[in-house]
């Protein structure tokens, strides 16, 4: 008998009826003869609404709230989180309505323990003890994705959860915990495509990835998958499988397997093409040209909770000093711009230059560790359409630009034109 974890996205509960139906997936494993546990978003929408009524008590905010952000609090894990709470326990009287045994866990009931960085947690832990004999008992376990339990240094225990996209993360790590035969997640898309469907009508649903294409896929804007979850089903190599839970129990739903590599996908020199619109370009003029300049600004956005991404460094028209540009996050352009501008003088540097109206357009394959030519394919193809390129970073497997958002489409169908990978 096969263990197998399946994950099932907001636009997959959405309602009622698509809960029924998903009972109806999970109904058919069970009758298959696996052992089951469940993983579900927030109904589709509920996230944001409870976002927003946090949101909404910002105006009542002081200058004593130590929240960060206002909203950043063990508080509004507690808020959030009730979404999948909700779903847990729809869909588990869904299935005894089917005659399937079933019971709702929440995180802090199983436990998943997380450390305490509220809204953005990192799994610790996950305890098997109690879900894994009530599965051996043939019981289908409907666990709430997204959340966990925090505890601090003072013992006290708080609900947290995982940041945006964290039941993928949930769904992994249970079926790591529960030593489960394969992941499923379950979305609205019928797999992993070459690119997205919506840019690029040709482009071709793959039938396999390696946990390294996909992970840098996710990480460079593809959205079918978390990057952390990415991370665990890799450390851990836990299949996972991406398919639609639009398909009925009886329609074939092979979706995408991501695995580790073989040989077959080293063919394909390039497997996708990703861009992400939630960029922004930062440039830092006349910083002192001498060691330790970088790690100062690298610290200052640590110390801010920025990530940064692609840096360039190039020389600047004044002696001894160099101009420094790197991406951040959209969102982080506004708390990126105050945290440098507070330690201008400390770093020293003249003055900062940005632009939020940017895209970061990358190729991604492993079969470009053995395959020469491919930065040269892509930079004609988009000098081809007139494209400038503004930054560039690259990896093992992958090869990003920072161009003009206004191309992004362009630049998209180009490459994904030039690297042959249309159906």
């Amino acid at each position: 008998m096969s263990r197998i974890v399946m994950k099932f996205g907001g636009t997959s509960v959405a309602d009622l009826e698509r809960i029924r139906h998903v009972a109806a997936l999970v109904a058919a494993e069970v009758r298959a003869g696996h052992q089951v546990a469940v993983v579900v978003s927030a109904m589709s929408g509920e996230t944001n609404r409870l976002v927003a009524l946090v949101d909404a008590l910002d105006a009542d905010r002081h200058d004593g709230d130590t929240a960060k952000g206002g909203k950043i609090s063990d508080e509004y894990d507690s808020i959030v989180s009730s979404g999948e709470q909700v779903t847990s326990g729809l869909l588990a009287i869904a299935l005894r309505r089917r005659g399937i045994p079933a019971r709702s866990w929440l995180g802090w009931q199983i436990p998943l323990r997380t450390d305490s960085a509220h809204s953005k947690a990192r799994i610790a832990e996950i305890e098997s003890s109690a879900i894994g004999p009530s599965l051996d008992a043939g019981n289908v376990a409907v666990v709430a994705g997204f959340q966990g339990v925090s505890e601090s240094a003072s013992g006290q225990r708080r609900i947290s959860t995982l940041g945006r996209g964290g039941s993928d993360t949930s769904a992994v790590a249970l079926a790591v915990a529960l030593k489960a035969d394969r992941c499923d997640i379950y979305t609205d898309v019928d797999g992993i495509y070459t690119t997205d469907p919506r840019i690029v009508p040709e482009a071709r649903r793959l039938d396999r990835i390696s946990y390294e294409e996909m992970l840098e896929m996710a990480s460079l804007g593809a959205k079918v998958l978390q990057v952390r979850s990415v991370e665990l089903a890799m450390n851990y190599r836990m299949p996972v499988r991406v398919l639609t839970s639009m398909a009925d129990a009886h329609t074939p739903n092979p979706g995408t397997l991501v695995t580790d590599e073989d040989e077959s996908m080293e063919e394909q020199v390039v497997s996708g093409v990703a861009y992400s619109r939630d960029e922004a370009q930062i440039t830092l003029l006349a910083l002192k040209d001498q060691p330790g300049m970088v790690a100062k600004v690298s610290r200052c956005m640590s110390d801010a909770d920025i990530i940064v991404d692609m840096i360039v460094q190039g020389i600047s028209r004044s002696d001894n000093t160099a101009n420094l540009t790197f991406t951040v996050g959209a969102r982080d352009h506004d708390a990126a711009i105050t945290a440098l501008e507070a330690v201008k003088e400390d770093i020293g540097f003249n003055a900062i230059k940005s632009d939020t109206n940017v895209a970061k357009i990358s190729i991604i394959g492993i079969g470009m560790r053995s395959h020469t030519g491919v930065a040269q394919t892509m930079f004609e193809a988009l000098a081809d359409k007139g494209i400038n390129v503004e930054v560039i970073a690259t990896s093992e497997i992958k090869i990003s630009v920072l161009i003009d958002e206004e191309y992004t489409e362009l630049a998209v169908r180009a490459l994904h034109s030039a690297f042959g990978l249309g159906g």
